[in-house]
């Protein structure tokens, strides 16, 4: 058995061990360590995302329940809560969203749930109180946007191609 360690808490080792805080509670941590690790280690409820505090008016990034390496600073604060989603208004109807961008095509669904099954309709959308470096602007075929809570969608049909 080599000289791989991989022991949590191995302090001393390849890696070190810093503190950092979960939910305002103290833990020792290898680092780097993996989301999977970090979601263990705070008890991270079932269904539940860690985020990583960050300071300002920015929004805490998740930190993905996975094999991925997360690099950790000491005396770092992370918090668990239910999966965060946003409202977005759709041609005035309020859609609930659980992902951190939108698709043209997506947007065009809610508005018109048959649109999949007829990619002939073409659609003008755009879009206004979006994410501050988008405030508002045109969402074309392909491309996707930001959401922020309470963006607003319009969508209406140019006709076919």
């Amino acid at each position: 058995m080599g000289a791989e360690h991989t022991h949590q808490g191995a302090a001393g080792h390849e890696g070190h061990s810093v503190r950092i805080h979960i939910d305002q509670k103290p833990y020792e941590s290898p680092n780097p360590t993996t989301g999977t690790a970090l979601y263990r280690l705070g008890h991270v409820r079932p269904g539940w995302k860690l985020f990583r505090e960050v300071r300002g008016d920015h929004e805490d990034p998740p930190i993905e329940d996975g094999p991925e390496p997360v690099h950790l600073r000491p005396d770092e604060h992370f918090h668990s809560g239910e999966p965060r989603g946003v409202t977005i208004i759709v041609e005035g109807t309020p859609h609930g969203w659980q992902k951190p961008s939108i698709t043209y095509v997506e947007v065009v669904t809610l508005f018109d749930p048959a649109f999949p099954q007829h990619p002939d309709v073409t659609y003008s959308v755009t879009y206004h109180r979006g994410p501050s470096h988008h405030h508002e602007g045109i969402l074309s075929p392909g491309a996707s946007v930001k959401v922020k809570e309470g963006m607003v969608f319009n969508v209406s049909r140019t006709g076919q191609s």
